[in-house]
């Protein structure tokens, strides 16, 4: 699977339209059909990344840092700061 982003330039101004959505690849292919809001946009940028690899990075990466005794005593800090302020009402 891969996912995909665009972003435009129409009349020399740069307008930051992000569509992202995961796809399934069939025979080395992917068609993309954009959304109505694109329908007057002459030219997209796409770019492809790897889904799967990249998620597969980030969940290690986290699993790593609940190893980690320095993010330990940060997360620590954080609920000793907070532990007042959560338990007011709003």
């Amino acid at each position: 699977m891969f996912s995909y982003r665009f972003f435009f330039v129409t009349l020399g101004k740069f307008y930051n339209m992000t569509f992202e959505k995961t796809y399934e690849i069939n025979n080395n292919e992917l068609t993309i059909k954009l959304p109505e809001k694109f329908k007057s946009v002459k030219k997209v940028r796409v770019i492809i990344e790897e889904v799967e690899n990249e998620r597969s990075k980030k969940i290690q990466l986290l699993k790593k840092a609940l190893t980690d005794p320095l993010f330990n005593a940060d997360l620590e800090e954080i609920r000793n700061d907070f532990q007042y302020s959560d338990k007011e009402a709003i």
